[in-house]
């Protein structure tokens, strides 16, 4: 590697590392979390943010927001929302006699769907085009969305009330499902004492630009992936797809995002090729959401995490 590339990468490193702890102000105790979040943000991929209320998933998202200074809007799903709401919509101007485009929400570099099991799946549907193509189309036209350019989605547990369930064609445009949990005893003390000098998430300011994000993201991409590391990621997906509990095992695009993942891990830990850890560690972030279990499986309480444990224990290593 020349001193240009070694240098650039290094300035790359850095301000991954002034991100997350610039985030890592506003929501304490999360840095798994955190890291998470980035390789999603290094590999272009949308992130779902799974957990219970009140957990910090919505100030997580306006943290990185806020720290990257990329363009930010909030959607609020709730049952009445509407495509339109999300993408826009044409309306008749009587001074022209034509119909003008207005921009829906989704024009911004980071998009916060807020609870986004609490819509229908009609208003799901809409963001289909926009994470896999990241453009919207309104009576015939193309719009091309900003770069870089991320969902980030909040879900409640399938369990609460008023939700409804994400369709499997929506689940497998993001890129990783990320938990939450709860604070431990002595992070909830620091966090009252946060939240006790205002809002933290507002007084975070940039340590990065979009045009940082856009140039790690590039690097990231060049990080080299071997033969043998390309057959474990295979065989690991292939295992889901033959699995005797499995109903909907994982399609290309998971394998081609475990590639992604795996290689941003070995970026964020200093390497420029890809160990069977750096999959491993990705794994279960990037496929567990996408598997569907046979009725029989889940009547046994069997789930999915177990299964892509075992999995990952099966498959051997080639070398």
């Amino acid at each position: 590697m020349n001193s240009a590339v070694s240098q650039t990468r290094q300035s790359a490193a850095d301000i991954l590392e002034r991100i997350a702890d610039n985030v890592e102000k506003a929501v304490i105790g999360k840095r798994e979390t955190i890291e998470l979040v980035l390789i999603a943000l290094m590999s272009k991929g949308h992130i779902l943010i799974e957990d219970v209320p009140g957990v910090g998933k919505t100030s997580l998202v306006s943290a990185f927001a806020r720290s990257v200074d990329c363009s930010f809007n909030r959607i609020q799903f709730t049952p009445d929302v509407l495509p339109s709401d999300v993408v826009g919509f044409s309306v008749y101007n009587r001074r022209t006699g034509e119909f003008e485009y207005k921009p829906g929400a989704v024009f911004c570099q980071f998009l916060l769907a807020d609870e986004i099991n609490r819509t229908s799946s009609k208003t799901q549907s809409a963001l289909l085009e926009i994470m896999e193509e990241k453009q919207v189309t309104v009576d015939s036209v193309t719009y091309p969305l900003p770069s870089p350019f991320t969902v980030f989605a909040t879900q409640n547990p399938a369990e609460y009330i008023g939700t409804f369930p994400l369709p499997e064609a929506q689940l497998d445009r993001f890129f990783m499902r990320v938990h939450m949990g709860y604070p431990s005893h002595e992070e909830e003390l620091s966090i009252i004492g946060l939240h006790g000098e205002g809002s933290p998430v507002s007084s975070l300011s940039a340590v990065a630009s979009p045009e940082d994000i856009l140039m790690i993201q590039n690097l990231t991409q060049d990080i080299y992936i071997s033969k043998p590391a390309g057959h474990y990621i295979v065989s690991l997906v292939e295992q889901t797809r033959s699995h005797s509990q499995i109903l909907l095992g994982a399609s290309p695009r998971a394998t081609i995002s475990l590639a992604k993942a795996a290689k941003a891990c070995a970026f964020l830990s200093g390497r420029d090729f890809v160990i069977p850890d750096d999959v491993q560690k990705m794994a279960p972030h990037v496929l567990e959401h996408r598997l569907v279990l046979k009725q029989e499986a889940k009547f046994r309480n069997v789930s999915v995490h177990d299964i892509m444990q075992n999995i990952v224990k099966k498959v051997n290593i080639q070398v």
